[in-house]
């Protein structure tokens, strides 16, 4: 195993951020930070909940979870209930959790397993983490951008402290998925994708996003499904997989619903995977530029070069600087519309440069979805074996 990557994770689970969820759960090199659990799919006290019932269920009741912001930074709180069900879970049946603050009291006055929530904001919980892991950190932002925009705030040196940004949001020159040209976590809080993205241009790797006309090419059909079900490892990851599949079968009515067909656009895992499995290879490129290379006469050939490590997936090129399974990135000057009254949240990218701005962000334009389904299939199937003991 590689060195160890620190990831802090801001989501609103969210069907897909539980998919994400469980991708992280099987990354023996990932040290998950902490949690930022607040509303975006559905209320905050609703996704604090369901964040602590997937770990909870998942046996990883080591991990911090932090409550999140209530709503976001102007205007009022929109849920997408008839996305992700009334509980943002779909159809699955979580174990209750109890959190401090009183957020979650809203939703059960029961504490299952005294599993709670940490006391600390999450805004603060992402100042904390950036100086424990400075120029380590990796962000992954899957819901609204409240909390990071509260946590530049506190530390507006957020940008040098994180090793990179990763965001799934956002749609450029596409039909939205919340109005017509907007997409969930952007819309749900403009104010702030502005703000995070504003900031973070000075970053030292441009922070990523994934939009959803790249990310809805990773669609989850009912027979991936079944493939990651068939034979998991162990009875209690497959209890886990077994609350996936139900909130999933939600999922696949509400995009049949929706036009798209009896699938799911899994945005989130996809973007998640990109950013542990980037820095896995920074990780490898750093560890190899500090040894000396050897004389020609001693290189290793095709015969005699060590073989893959057994498990390590080889669908995402390691290539330098390569973002993950992407076909194609831009980097660009992007920003978000706050003021139309058909186009607020609308993310726009200044492709040809007539803003005369510097990049602030790399787009992922398009992505190999096949190979990536194909990792997330086996990744899950597998499960987390390194997690036992908790």
């Amino acid at each position: 195993m590689g060195r160890v990557i620190p990831l802090f994770l801001d989501c609103d689970p969210g069907i897909d951020d539980a998919l994400a969820l469980g991708w992280l759960f099987c990354q023996d090199d990932v040290e998950i930070t902490g949690i930022a659990a607040s509303g975006g799919n559905v209320s905050t006290a609703q996704v604090l909940a369901n964040t602590l019932g997937w770990l909870q269920l998942a046996g990883r009741t080591d991990l911090r979870v932090h409550a999140g912001a209530e709503h976001p930074l102007a205007g009022v709180s929109e849920y997408a209930e008839e996305t992700h069900g009334d509980t943002g879970a779909g159809y699955a049946r979580l174990p209750a959790g109890a959190a401090t603050g009183g957020v979650a009291d809203e939703i059960t006055d029961g504490v299952t397993g005294g599993f709670t929530a940490d006391e600390l904001p999450a805004a603060q919980a992402w100042v904390r983490a950036a100086h424990a892991h400075p120029g380590e950190l990796i962000g992954v932002l899957t819901g609204p951008a409240t909390n990071l925009a509260l946590a530049l705030q506190l530390e507006p040196r957020l940008p040098k402290l994180l090793k990179r940004l990763f965001i799934m949001g956002g749609a450029f020159n596409y039909r939205g998925n919340t109005r017509p040209t907007t997409e969930w976590n952007v819309s749900y809080d403009p104010e702030a994708t502005k703000a995070v993205l504003d900031a973070f241009g000075e970053a030292t790797h441009l922070p990523v996003i994934g939009p959803i006309e790249a990310t809805e090419a990773v669609a989850l059909t009912p027979q991936r499904l079944q493939q990651i079900l068939d034979r998991p490892d162990s009875e209690p990851w497959s209890a886990w997989l077994t609350q996936l599949a139900e909130a999933l079968r939600f999922y696949f009515e509400f995009h049949e619903a929706d036009g798209h067909g009896y699938l799911a656009h899994v945005h989130d895992p996809y973007v998640t995977a990109a950013a542990v499995v980037w820095a896995r290879n920074e990780n490898e490129a750093h560890a190899q530029a500090e040894h000396l290379p050897q004389p020609e006469s001693q290189q290793p050939d095709e015969d005699t070069a060590p073989a893959a490590e057994p498990g390590r997936d080889s669908s995402a090129r390691a290539a330098d600087g390569i973002i993950p399974w992407a076909l194609m990135t831009e980097k660009a000057a992007v920003d978000v519309e706050l003021i139309g009254t058909l186009t607020r949240g609308e993310t726009v990218a200044d492709w040809l440069g007539r803003w005369g701005r510097a990049p602030n962000v790399e787009v992922i334009r398009s992505l190999d979805a096949e190979a990536f389904l194909d990792h997330l299939t086996i990744t899950l199937r597998r499960g987390p074996h390194h997690h036992g003991s908790h």
